[in-house]
């Protein structure tokens, strides 16, 4: 399909006819059969001319667009409840649910959301921005239902890359046993955020290219026509016929207890419809497979899944994007680590589904011995990470600091009670922007400083990043952490030599003897403006680097409270239990009372929007950091 951009960048795209004169899922139900593709191909028209503006995750919604009409043609919502994986596929299905005229405006400030929320529209079941969720709240649903007597259907949608996680394989175990009324749609197509890896991806790619699938969808068509149950249980049997010299003995689902149909063309939306017309009368826990193109009908997106998988604005021609001249954080870490490990046998990466986002692929090309992803499955992940650390090995664990959270019992079980020396490296700490409250980073100093033995670093540019990641290849007595934002902090130049720094000293930029600056990781630059803004009232204005989260500088915490009239601190990260908190609490403790301002995030889950505007919204700029001050004047 061939897109280009017609509109101006201020004014909405136009919608094709067939869009536009959708405004609930009922107006789905009543077009004909054959204008169906041509609503497919408008969608996509849509949505490749709308993200080119706003950017968002543009590959897996183009290979959503006929399984999203299919279910919105033969369901009925909000009566029926859809509940999407980590729902950035869930696009499609808000612009068939009325909301298509507002698609140019997703991801940004007071725009729809990149993801689903209840809070948004009445057909959005289920709210979610982390993988695995899907089937677990879905069996919930399904089960109250039963508990209620209810009589709608409950339908779960999955990208295979979400089997590969914890919670969707402990769902599986209790679906027979809990409801006998409930449909899987495992939409498979190799992709999550990377290729997918590990023993169930490589089960789904074997069954994709065994001649019986192969004969099966050749044979798509006649199927079609045999609408008749007999006919799509005997397609069902035969798959399993065909898979039982595969990985394993028989279809894997079907020793969970769910009937298995699959796997079929999803992008065929006739065999698509007449497939889930007679899945509703079941009644029987089902999982229907179907194979989707990622990317699919925009050239760019398919040769480079990767990238469009969730990106920024492009331009429609190649898909091409800005480049930063400065390397990104996540860039700055993958070939810092790389860099360490060649002259360290014992340091090892890991990553759990996101060589790409952490950018340990660059680990990955030049050490692949030493690299290892484990699929979406961060507690798994770190628990092999301290088995490897157990036998003197150095892991790296890079995980984004919101995903992080699903390993917070092993970091305290396994890492810090066992003094396990593994390196926790949090992309995207702080705001995440356009990507909203379920990927903000924002709490991780809250549940890791509490932590004992833990180690917490975070660096106000690029070349204390590298500095702080041999400081932690160097340690070996415990656990540590380091949170690193999205995208570039300063663009500063990197020294030739590295410098392994003092554990828990912080850096005193500048003295002062009425105000303490404490500026944290990226927040640092904030704390810069305030100072010469402070300094323009005529006031003595110190200005400090904490470096470390913990364990706290203690002295120059101390000394400068001591001295000055009050302190004010900076983080990108809540308020609630965060940085400032800590400095409040370690002044109380140690019998100082000099008032300490604060600047972060309120105690709230953030929206999305540009993080400039967010920021002047909820009063983290310097203007209110020396309004806050001066009140001490």
């Amino acid at each position: 399909m061939t897109t280009s951009a017609s509109s101006k960048p201020d004014q909405p795209p136009a919608l094709g006819p067939l869009l536009s004169s959708i405004h609930s899922p009922d107006d789905v139900k009543h077009l004909a059969d054959d204008e169906l593709p041509l609503l497919a191909e408008e969608i996509r028209h849509s949505l490749i001319t709308s993200l080119s503006k706003t950017g968002g995750h543009l590959g897996p919604n183009l290979g959503v667009v006929e399984l999203s009409i299919a279910l919105h043609r033969v369901f009925s919502t909000p009566e029926d409840k859809f509940v999407f994986d980590v729902a950035h596929q869930g696009y499609v299905h808000k612009m068939l649910t009325g909301r298509a005229d507002q698609i140019h405006t997703i991801r940004t400030y007071k725009g729809l959301n990149g993801f689903l929320l209840r809070s948004e529209s009445e057909h959005d079941a289920y709210g979610a921005g982390h993988a695995g969720t899907a089937l677990s709240a879905a069996l919930g649903m399904a089960a109250a239902r039963d508990l209620t007597g209810g009589g709608n259907h409950v339908v779960a949608v999955a990208g295979d890359a979400a089997f590969t996680c914890g919670p969707t394989l402990e769902a599986l175990n209790n679906i027979a046993e809990t409801t006998r009324k409930f449909i899987v749609v495992l939409n498979d197509n190799e992709w999550s955020i990377d290729k997918n890896v590990g023993a169930i991806a490589r089960y789904f790619n074997a069954l994709q290219t065994h001649p019986t699938y192969s004969e099966i969808r050749g044979k798509a068509a006649d199927f079609v026509e045999k609408v008749a149950g007999r006919a799509i249980r005997s397609l069902a049997h035969k798959v399993e016929e065909g898979a039982k010299n595969l990985l394993f003995p028989n279809v894997l689902f079907e020793k969970f207890g769910l009937r298995y149909f699959g796997p079929i063309d999803g992008h065929d939306l006739p065999l698509l419809v007449k497939t889930f017309e007679h899945l509703k009368t079941l009644q029987e826990p089902v999982v229907l497979h179907i194979i989707t193109e990622k990317g699919r009908g925009y050239q760019p997106a398919l040769d480079n899944p990767g990238k469009f998988h969730g990106l920024g604005a492009y331009k429609i021609e190649d898909g091409s994007t800005d480049v930063t001249t400065s390397p990104t954080c996540s860039e700055i870490f993958g070939r810092t680590v790389t860099d360490i490990a060649k002259k360290d046998p014992k340091v090892v990466a890991i990553t759990a589904a996101m060589p790409g986002g952490t950018k340990l692929d660059i680990f990955k090309n030049e050490l692949p011995e030493r690299y290892y992803d484990v699929g979406i499955a961060e507690e798994h992940a770190a628990l092999f990470a301290c088995g490897m650390a157990t036998e003197g090995l150095r892991p790296f664990l890079a995980i984004y600091s919101t995903f992080m959270q699903r390993a917070y019992d092993m970091i305290i079980h396994d890492m810090a009670l066992q003094g396990l020396p593994v390196r926790l490296c949090m992309d995207r700490g702080g705001l995440s922007g356009d990507d909203g409250p379920t990927h903000h980073g924002l709490f991780d100093i809250g549940y890791l400083r509490h932590i004992p033995g833990l180690i917490h670093m975070q660096p106000k540019d690029e070349n204390e990043l590298v500095n702080m990641l041999h400081t932690m290849a160097a340690y070996d007595a415990g656990p540590s952490a380091i949170r690193y934002p999205r995208g570039v902090i300063k663009g500063t130049p990197i020294s030739a030599t590295p410098e392994i720094l003092p554990i828990g000293k912080a850096e005193v930029v500048a003295d002062g003897t009425d105000v303490a600056l404490i500026g944290l990781g990226t927040m640092f630059e904030m704390a810069e403006r305030t100072k010469l803004a402070l300094e323009a009232k005529g006031l003595s204005v110190a200005l400090i680097n904490p470096r470390f989260i913990k364990p706290l500088d203690a002295a120059v915490l101390e000394q400068f409270a001591s001295r000055c009239k009050v302190l004010c601190t900076f983080e990108d990260h809540v308020l609630l239990n965060g940085f400032g908190a800590s400095v409040i609490e370690h002044l109380h403790g140690a019998g100082i009372h000099t008032p300490v301002e604060r600047i972060g995030w309120p105690d709230e889950f953030v929206e999305h929007g540009k993080p400039e505007t967010l920021r002047a919204l909820h009063g983290l700029t310097a203007e209110a950091a020396v309004e806050k001050i001066s009140r001490h004047f």
